[in-house]
């Protein structure tokens, strides 16, 4: 049997980085940025106004009172950051709006609020020293330093970042496309009238994926039917920078993955020592007939993972090892879900030389600690029901060179559920 370390180190060896695109910035949303946004000039770029008012030298209403209101003259008034500014006489005021660049010459600006607000003279009655109400060239960020790190992910504040020092485009790597291929001529899409097994692995992992931050692509369940199932998979190659297919991993006759997926590149099946999940497919596959590798063109590979048809067992195998994947290609450097040590509400026996994941219930917090629960029974992981790892929040991850959890050992989990 493989180790699931040995299974998860090759995984990351088939996960390379989607490569990196400029794309709008509105289309950059959630992706890992590729390379630093370095600003190409001071921001703002001149003194701005932060609040509607009039522009003016302080030293002219250094003497202004409540009873001895100084009077200016208003020659000008500007609501727009794209007028081109002026300069300013000694002894004038000009009225201006928030953000607005304050005239060559002027040094403060008078709020509204303290003045009478006149259009042709204006009558000031509190004094305001030079820089009030303004926003210095660079109080921003400055010409040449960087804005934004290279492996962080784009929220709005970011982009609004980016936005505001003149980035239409920005380079990012890109959320990868991922195809999902249920197998089984048993399966049928869930509503189908139809007689057989609805296709509970097709909706999960299209969610799951989707939570990740990748583009779930997921097609309809595939027959088992090798040259059905062949035409089925090339097909999905063309779109696709990881497909993941669910079932055919049994021993029978009708299970034709492994005659399917040899031919189309390097696939290796083995038996894992974990449970559940124990049967699974890992390698690459070729997108087209050119020259493996070459960026771009038909001959790429595509990673692909061939997880169980069992639910239970393919949501497992996707923490496992598909969603670390899919953040490592998307350029993320935390790629594993957060964990926890949690004492054992009970106590289950494990499997020896077997890594063990239950799915489990968690409660607690940082400061009272951590509790695990199993849902179902952890010695008959095999037989646990979609409806019972529906209620966990998270895996309790049992090592293979221990047989026996006791009840308030603390166990590590993997939190599946913030």
């Amino acid at each position: 049997m493989r180790s699931v370390q040995d299974q998860l180190a090759a995984v990351l060896a088939v996960a390379r980085p989607v490569p990196a695109l400029d794309v709008v910035l509105t289309d950059a949303a959630g992706c890992i940025l590729a390379a630093d946004v370095v600003v190409t000039e001071d921001v703002p770029a001149r003194a701005v106004a932060t609040c509607d008012g009039y522009a003016v030298r302080a030293e002219d209403v250094a003497g202004a009172d409540p009873s001895r209101p100084v009077s200016l003259p208003v020659v000008h008034d500007v609501w727009s950051a794209a007028d081109e500014p002026f300069r300013l006489v000694p002894g004038q005021s000009v009225l201006l709006g928030s953000g607005v660049p304050l005239p060559v010459g002027a040094d403060a600006v008078v709020p509204v609020w303290a003045t009478d607000r006149g259009t042709a003279r204006v009558r000031v009655t509190t004094p305001f020293a030079a820089g009030s109400n303004v926003r210095l060239p660079g109080a921003d960020v400055r010409a040449g330093s960087t804005a934004l790190r290279a492996g962080q992910r784009l929220d709005a504040r970011k982009l609004s970042l980016a936005a505001s020092l003149g980035y239409a485009r920005i380079r990012v790597h890109p959320a990868p496309r991922v195809v999902i291929v249920p197998v089984g001529d048993e399966l049928v899409p869930p509503g189908s009238l139809r007689p057989g097994v609805f296709d509970a692995n097709g909706p999960s992992l299209r969610t799951a994926v989707q939570d990740a931050g990748a583009v779930a692509i997921q097609v309809a369940p595939v027959s088992d039917d090798r040259s059905t199932l062949r035409e089925a998979i090339e097909d999905q190659l063309v779109r696709a920078d990881l497909l993941i297919t669910t079932g055919g991993l049994s021993e029978g006759s009708h299970d034709t993955l492994r005659d399917v997926l040899s031919p189309l590149g390097t696939v290796r099946f083995d038996h894992l020592a974990m449970v559940p999940g124990r049967n699974q497919g890992l390698g690459t596959l070729r997108a087209g007939f050119g020259e493996p590798g070459e960026q771009g063109v038909p001959g790429d590979t595509v990673p692909v993972f061939s997880l169980p048809g069992d639910p239970v067992a393919a949501q497992v195998s996707y923490e496992v090892f598909v969603r670390p994947a899919l953040r490592a290609m998307a350029g993320y450097t935390e790629i594993y879900r957060p964990s926890v040590a949690a004492h054992a509400s009970v106590g289950w026996r494990s499997p020896q030389g077997v890594r063990q994941f239950v799915p489990a219930t968690l409660v607690g917090s940082p400061d009272e600690g951590y509790h695990v629960s199993p849902v179902g029974d952890p010695t008959r992981l095999d037989e646990l029901s979609v409806a019972g790892l529906a209620q966990a929040n998270a895996l309790a991850v049992v090592p293979e060179n221990e047989s026996e959890v006791r009840f308030g050992d603390r166990v590590h989990c993997l939190v599946l559920e913030a």
